[in-house]
């Protein structure tokens, strides 16, 4: 999955400016471009976060070589975003309000999404920056249903859907902001990936959702799960794929879905698990609600307002895009989730005696 071939030398690129870094996506995408040689800049709200990045280079076992730098910046003001621009030539804008729980009001994160990606493309376009890759989200792609249940890089979120949870109107506002904002003042190029829910190998120690997802399965802590199905893909594989659109000439001005193959359910996750992992068969979710169920648990519990928006329809979501412009190659599902769960191991998760891992 190299992108040597996009580029005659790493080396004179200029910088690459990661926003985000601290983030799962953006620790893997902060080690990737260090491997390929890049120089990197990392913003960060305050300097108590370069330990979190430092941490996640070391478990994925990367020098960076004097190559790294970090630059303090906060997305909500303008100040600063100038100086962090200098010399960069390409952003991969990672960085978007991700909330354990959901917020009060919709503007909690409507807001430094929005404002947030536009201040980077702006800072960007005055700096003289050649493109900004920024990641968007298939939540601003499939949470309409449409009677076909099959989803292309042509669909979008309509933000107005009923029940629509607030992280996804605020991807659906960011990323069409972001695009009325190239269109409307022009200066720069601009790309957007649309990953599915990505999982894969954790690095440092800050929690991320879809690797809890996995530990909190093969712990016992959800014995029972939804009916939803949903995309995967493999956390290597979007950095890959940001990595392709930020140098592949005909990536400017497209949106590509990042998703490794067709959609799977918790409870076929589960019984992946259970298959690759026999041990943890007994404390993996043995039951799965009803939609009928789901949409009446979805009243007071809005983690499960997500699944209630699907109403359990199977989407087809199609990643032909990125396959045939940007030649990319994702892992197997399969692949991703058992990566995912082998990730925890490591990380000190312990399973019944006489484990298994069946492979």
């Amino acid at each position: 999955m190299s992108t040597e071939n996009l580029t005659p030398s790493t080396t004179e690129s200029g910088t690459v400016l990661v926003t985000g870094g601290t983030g799962f996506l953006g620790g893997h995408s902060v080690a990737r471009l260090l491997r390929d040689g890049y120089r990197t800049r990392v913003t960060v709200r305050d300097s108590g976060q370069r330990a979190g990045v430092l941490a996640a280079l070391r478990q994925a076992d990367v020098d960076p070589a004097g190559r790294l730098e970090f630059a303090v910046a906060d997305l909500n003001v303008d100040d600063g975003w100038a100086r962090v621009m200098d010399g960069v030539s390409y952003v991969l804008h990672h960085a978007s309000p991700f909330p354990a729980t959901p917020p009060e009001s919709e503007e909690e994160l409507v807001r430094p999404a929005r404002d947030g990606a536009l201040r980077v493309i702006s800072a960007a376009r005055t700096a003289g920056v050649r493109r900004v890759v920024m990641t968007s989200s298939y939540a601003a792609v499939g949470y309409t249903l449409k009677p076909d249940n099959q989803y292309t890089e042509e669909d979008w979120t309509d933000p107005d859907t009923e029940g629509l949870p607030a992280y996804h109107k605020s991807k659906v506002l960011a990323e069409r902001a972001a695009w009325d904002d190239v269109r409307t003042h022009g200066g720069i190029e601009l790309t957007v990936v649309n990953p599915t829910g990505i999982f894969g190998p954790q690095l440092g120690d800050r929690p991320s959702a879809s690797p809890g997802l996995v530990r909190g399965m093969l712990t016992g802590q959800m014995p029972v799960v939804p009916v939803m199905y949903f995309g995967v893909v493999d956390v290597r594989d979007v950095v890959d794929l940001h990595l392709r659109a930020m140098l592949h000439p005909k990536a400017a001005g497209e949106r590509f879905i990042a998703v490794g193959g067709p959609s799977i359910s918790f409870f076929g996750m589960a019984q992946i698990l259970r298959e690759h992992f026999p041990a943890a068969a007994d404390l993996l979710p043995s039951v799965e609600l009803t939609i009928e169920q789901v949409r009446e648990s979805a009243k007071t519990q809005p983690a499960l307002r997500d699944a209630a928006t699907l109403q359990g329809r199977i989407p087809v979501i199609s990643n032909e895009k990125a396959r045939s412009v940007l030649d990319w190659e994702p892992r197997d599902v399969t692949e991703t989730i058992v990566a995912t769960a082998e990730s925890q191991l490591q990380r000190g998760l312990t399973l019944p005696e006489n484990h298994d891992p069946g492979r």
